[in-house]
């Protein structure tokens, strides 16, 4: 009889422990959704308003009288079309070139093993601990020598370099979490070392991939000091550079820096809204071993 008694307690207590978890989630989840969403319902209120109804008081979340003019007035007195290609232009380079590079990288590094591996692997995640300002001069220094100041090909170069280590690390961990057995069984039916890589291993890798192509993606989008470095004409400036020069000296336009924000924006929630899954999946490959 005290058993059962003592059952049935300990099943209330579990109970009400799993209670109580459930709504410290929920309420930790609500709160953190809230603090996203907050920000971006502002940013499209008040590109959705004329200038002087951003400074009336009181404050209206929904706009009484919305207007495109901002949206508009972007394109028509600053070259933003112009900012949105070369963007996309340097991003896009940028980022085969690093999946490319770290995906023969990662392949090497889980399948072979040689001198100086763990050295190699050790340089690669040190990479990520210094400051990235620490580089600025240095890299001004070495694209003035070489002529490419002004140049988004120094932009492709400087995003290349920054991103190849981190995407290295991820497609190493997702090349650990896929059997060697397979490498093995296509060299037993006669293929090559890449033949094994291209027709076996990387069909299987292309979640990884894809994570990977979204973080130097996002990361190149994203940038906006280096540009601000090395570019100083319209022509070739970025998208974070072109919303950043609507902050003037004495005054700011905050229509249009949020209108320019809602379009920087449309890249990153089309990435996410489709490919999220990937990115997932590639950041938590390799946390379990065969």
């Amino acid at each position: 009889m005290n058993q059962s008694k003592q059952k049935t307690g300990f099943m209330t207590n579990k109970k009400n422990n799993q209670f109580v978890t459930r709504i410290a989630s929920y309420g930790i989840l609500l709160t953190m959704t809230f603090l996203i969403i907050v920000p971006v319902l502002w940013m499209i209120s008040t590109s959705l308003k004329s200038e002087d109804a951003i400074w009336d008081t009181p404050i209206e979340i929904i706009p009484s009288e919305p207007t495109l003019h901002n949206f508009k007035n972007l394109w028509s007195t600053h070259p933003f079309l112009q900012y949105l290609e070369n963007s996309l232009i340097v991003v896009c380079s940028s980022t085969l070139i690093s999946v490319a590079i770290s995906t023969f990288a990662g392949y090497g590094i889980s399948r072979f093993k040689f001198r100086g591996r763990g050295m190699y692997m050790s340089f690669l995640l040190a990479t990520q601990l210094f400051p990235s300002i620490m580089l600025l001069i240095p890299y001004y220094k070495i694209f003035m020598t070489l002529g490419l100041i002004d140049n988004i090909t120094a932009l492709v170069i400087t995003y290349v370099s920054f991103t190849i280590p981190f995407c290295t690390w991820m497609m190493r961990g997702y090349f650990a979490g896929i059997s060697k057995d397979l490498d093995q069984a296509a060299s037993i039916d006669g293929a090559g070392r890449i033949r094994v890589f291209t027709s076996v291993i990387l069909p299987i890798a292309w979640p990884g991939v894809a994570a990977t192509a979204i973080y130097a993606f996002i990361a190149g989008w994203n940038e906006y000091l280096f540009a601000m470095a090395f570019i100083n004409t319209d022509t070739h400036k970025t998208v974070s550079l072109g919303i950043g020069q609507l902050i003037g000296e004495y005054r700011i336009l905050w229509g249009e820096l949020m209108a320019g924000a809602l379009y920087a924006l449309i890249p990153m929630a089309v990435i996410f809204i489709f490919f999220n899954r990937y990115l997932v999946s590639g950041l938590s490959a390799g946390a379990v071993k065969e």
